[in-house]
């Protein structure tokens, strides 16, 4: 069984509520560890062809830098992981063993290739468009591959910024305390030890 650890995201302090973009910038520049249960709550919005689809974040998970032996920095820059050397706010999508579109949203200082990869959540808007996007009406988001699919995040939105680009990280809707779970990374092979994979505890998620 794993271990897990309960804690608490606190989303009360001025940052997280219809403030501009440059403090939500500065809000991203922490620790992705840290960035990442605060994430918890915001939503997520992309705006294509007309139509708005959105979610609030439930799932997530944090990776290091090049200290962190999962993250694609790893073994330093490359063509594929250049978003991550980009300002807090950049998307990074790319495709998981060529099957599933993934997306990131880098945190840290430019130049510092932390990211938070968005593993799930709940549709709040634009549900029917979901369902026709996956073909189905069920688990919609559940999963970082389900969860692009729904919103119709693809490799063309890579090193758009969530701040200003089609594809939106909004605060979220109310103030208040996000309880949440964190515990092992899953669906990688390195640094399995560290407890950086973090759910809302209403989200359902296992």
């Amino acid at each position: 069984m794993i271990e897990a650890k309960i804690a608490w995201a606190d989303t009360t302090t001025g940052i997280f509520l219809g403030m501009p973009n440059a403090n939500t910038r500065e809000f991203l520049q922490g620790h992705p560890a840290d960035v990442a249960p605060l994430l918890l709550g915001w939503r997520l919005a992309t705006q294509m062809d007309g139509v708005l689809t959105e979610v609030v974040i439930e799932e997530v998970e944090a990776y290091a830098s090049a200290a962190d032996a999962a993250s694609h920095s790893h073994r330093g820059p490359t063509m594929r992981n250049k978003p991550m050397y980009g300002p807090p706010g950049t998307l990074y999508v790319y495709l998981n063993y060529g099957m599933h579109y993934l997306m990131n949203v880098i945190v840290g200082l430019e130049g510092t290739p932390h990211a938070v990869l968005l593993r799930g959540g709940t549709p709040l808007k634009g549900i029917e468009e979901m369902q026709r996007r996956r073909g189905k009406s069920d688990s919609l988001t559940s999963g970082p591959g389900r969860l692009t699919q729904a919103l119709g995040v693809t490799l063309a939105h890579n090193d758009t910024s969530t701040l200003s680009g089609p594809v939106r990280l909004l605060p979220p809707l109310a103030e208040g305390f996000v309880p949440y779970l964190s515990t092992p990374r899953i669906g990688i092979s390195k640094a399995t030890e560290l407890p950086w994979r973090f759910l809302a505890l209403e989200s359902g998620q296992d």
